[in-house]
């Protein structure tokens, strides 16, 4: 496979744009069912080419991408950006973490009632 093929295996091209962290990541992803191209599951050595969609559901997410140009090694983010068009849903807002329970240091150990208290506050 040479590069004027336009073709790229999926593991290494899902790295390449930095969808993942590893290589590993990505191949482990593909053999975990993770990973789809053109509604197909995939193996890590499938070739992508430009104008596929590849899904990728990573990290609590799932990530839609369709390539717009294909990369054998790993590139920058601006670059990276430029390989593929991102058509995923937006993340979830991240919940805002009320904190519950925290107490002043040198306080000493919480009474009975304060300890009545904070498990009233976290449902419990």
């Amino acid at each position: 496979m040479t590069a004027d093929e336009g073709t790229v295996r999926i593991d290494s091209w899902i790295w390449s744009v930095r969808l993942t962290k590893t290589r590993s990541v990505a191949a482990t992803a593909c053999r975990g069912g993770h990973v789809r191209v053109n509604g197909d599951r995939v193996k890590p050595a499938a070739v992508v080419r430009p104008g596929d969609e590849v899904r990728l559901f990573h990290a609590g997410r799932e990530r839609i991408v369709v390539v717009s140009r294909v990369v054998r090694k790993r590139v920058g983010a601006a670059v990276a950006a430029e390989c593929y068009v991102d058509k995923s849903p937006p993340p979830p807002p991240r919940e805002e973490v009320a904190v519950l329970g925290v107490r002043d240091r040198g306080t000493g150990r919480p009474t009975k009632r304060d300890r009545r208290e904070l498990e009233r506050l976290r449902g419990n």
